[in-house]
């Protein structure tokens, strides 16, 4: 039987750093999905206020195997 790889892509937030928004994203993942193989950071943005970063955004690919 061939494994099967599925990819979602989900964006993370975090007021601290672009790494704990991608952490977020990937503990959320965890809650729901079996069998996380990996992650691919795609993207990192910032909202910005008053000339600082208010809320750091990473956006992921998360693989994981289909269940059968």
């Amino acid at each position: 039987m061939s494994e099967t790889t599925k990819v979602i892509e989900l964006i993370g937030n975090s007021p601290d750093s672009w790494e704990d928004a991608a952490q977020n994203a990937l503990d959320d993942a965890d809650q729901t999905l079996e069998e996380i193989t990996g992650i691919e950071v795609i993207s990192q943005t910032a909202k910005v206020s008053g000339g600082q970063i208010d809320r750091y955004k990473t956006t992921l690919h998360v693989a994981f195997e289909l269940q059968r």
